[in-house]
């Protein structure tokens, strides 16, 4: 993109357009998630970032030679309702139960010197459970009338009237959801004073600290495709 174009961008466009700048948000702060429908050039005033800095980093990630993430808003909704199951639901159901249990863990050896690990242990329990609950509604209501209503879209008819309704309320109850969930996670890394590892730290506080930071990672990328693509276009169903 050219620096005019970036500017007047919201996050969410440029991550969509190219995923490699997630990088660029992520160590300038910058939420490109829950946050990815504010444009570029209000965020960088609000957080007093350079925004020419900013731009000059972005391009110069998406001049780089190399793989590209694929065009995710090109995919059709159901394409990218499954993807979404099949990696980042997958990842959650496989890593949850047991980042909350290292996590306690951590609390129960550490929490005397570490009182922070109580509440992180506290609050990613919370997080799991609600996630539970979240992709639940994703999977059994929410994904099924999307693909209902762009199948009916593409042969030329009115998608059912129940599946419409569906996808309003669902939508308003998962953008919430996702607002809470993010709070959360920006909350355990404060907590975690961005995850530095403390010199007093085991090899369970360690793998701990790893997991969160993957869950984060995974869990950025997953808002993204749903807030800033799937969620839009469902929408306009």
């Amino acid at each position: 993109m050219e620096p005019s174009t970036l500017e007047k961008a919201t996050v969410g466009e440029i991550v969509t357009a190219d995923y490699r700048t997630a990088q660029v948000f992520t160590a300038h702060d910058i939420d490109f998630c829950c946050g990815g429908n504010i444009p570029l050039a209000t965020i960088c005033a609000e957080k007093g970032l350079d925004i020419d800095q900013i731009i000059q980093e972005l391009q110069a990630v998406q001049q780089k030679s190399g793989e590209r993430s694929p065009n995710y808003g090109a995919w059709s909704l159901s394409f990218l309702a499954d993807y979404i199951v099949n990696t980042h639901h997958v990842y959650l159901k496989e890593n949850d139960d047991q980042i909350v249990a290292y996590a306690q863990k951590t609390a129960a050896v550490h929490g005397k010197n570490h009182q922070e690990l109580i509440e992180i242990a506290a609050l990613f329990a919370k997080v799991a459970a609600d996630m539970a609950i979240h992709l639940k509604e994703e999977e059994e209501v929410f994904f099924p009338a999307v693909k209902r209503a762009e199948a009916a879209r593409t042969a030329g008819l009115t998608p059912d009237t129940t599946d419409q309704q569906i996808i309003r309320t669902s939508l308003t109850n998962l953008y919430q959801e996702h607002e809470e969930i993010g709070d959360a996670v920006h909350t355990i890394r404060h907590l975690a004073k961005n995850f530095a590892i403390p010199e007093d730290a085991c090899n369970t506080f360690r793998v701990t600290y790893q997991k969160l930071m993957g869950f984060e990672e995974d869990l950025h990328k997953h808002v993204h495709l749903e807030n800033n693509i799937l969620f839009p276009k469902a929408a306009h169903l």
